[in-house]
């Protein structure tokens, strides 16, 4: 499996994907908003676009499809019940279906709801796996749900499904937003000395050449994943004095998530 990140450049930070087949030279674009870079790559490579995957219904990752499938023909794949959010959907999948590009790529599909109802993580199962997290996961962060999301249905996404993933899973998210959540994590966790070194490595680096997290870094600086901590608690009680001594998972979550809408 070839994984081509197209660093957009645009004010939202935006990352965009192809994922090729290297015996056939197929290629599966993901969320390719920035359709003339998608389009030259591919080209540029040899590579044919045959599908595109949207996983998530917002702008900008929708708004390259058009140019895409006149140029290329491509289908056009999301969410099951996103059809009447994505103009042009040709083929719906939920939980458990699997994408196949060219002879040996599969891609699993999983459920993710919660930056918004209709949004789809794609694993794939290869010799290291790889997580393509659209705004659901970031490196060091969490999807917002200020768009028709639902902070509860990203919390059980995060808990019942990512958190669970192998430690070795590279995370390969929709947005290029290191640098501000692991700030966010160092102002929530200021003793998570993980996070300050990645911090500093990070800091002002090429977005073209951005760093691949995985699961098990992710479970070390990313606070979304850290609910259990004695100092992310601690720290969460002094902004939220009514919570408890040891707040449940899903109440650490939401506040975090509260308190990070606004930081």
């Amino acid at each position: 499996m070839i994984v081509e990140r197209l660093w957009v450049g645009n004010a939202l930070r935006n990352f965009n994907y192809l994922i090729v087949c290297p015996e056939t030279g197929e290629a599966l674009a993901i969320d390719p908003v920035d359709h003339q870079n998608t389009l030259a790559t591919a080209k540029k490579n040899g590579w044919e676009i045959t599908q595109i995957l949207n996983t998530h219904e917002h702008h900008d990752h929708i708004g390259g499809n058009p140019a895409v499938v006149a140029a290329t023909g491509a289908k056009v794949i999301a969410h099951h019940q996103a059809s009447s959010r994505i103009p042009g959907m040709d083929r719906g999948v939920q939980a458990g279906d699997v994408i196949k590009v060219g002879k040996s790529v599969e891609l699993e599909c999983l459920d993710t709801p919660g930056h918004t109802m209709c949004h789809i993580c794609l694993l794939a199962h290869a010799d290291q796996p790889a997580l393509f997290s659209g705004d659901t996961l970031f490196n060091a962060g969490a999807g917002n749900v200020h768009n028709g999301g639902n902070v509860q249905a990203l919390y059980t996404s995060f808990v019942d499904q990512l958190a669970r993933l192998p430690d070795r899973t590279r995370v390969y998210p929709g947005h290029d937003y290191i640098e501000t959540n692991l700030g966010f994590t160092l102002d929530r966790e200021p003793d998570n000395d993980c996070a300050e070194s990645l911090l500093e490595q990070v800091s002002g680096h090429d977005p073209h050449n951005a760093l691949v997290t995985t699961m098990a870094q992710e479970k070390r600086h990313n606070t979304f994943l850290r609910l259990t901590s004695s100092s992310v608690i601690a720290r969460l009680r002094e902004a939220f004095p009514e919570l408890p001594e040891n707040p449940d998972a899903q109440t650490v979550f939401t506040k975090l998530r509260e308190l990070r809408n606004r930081w």
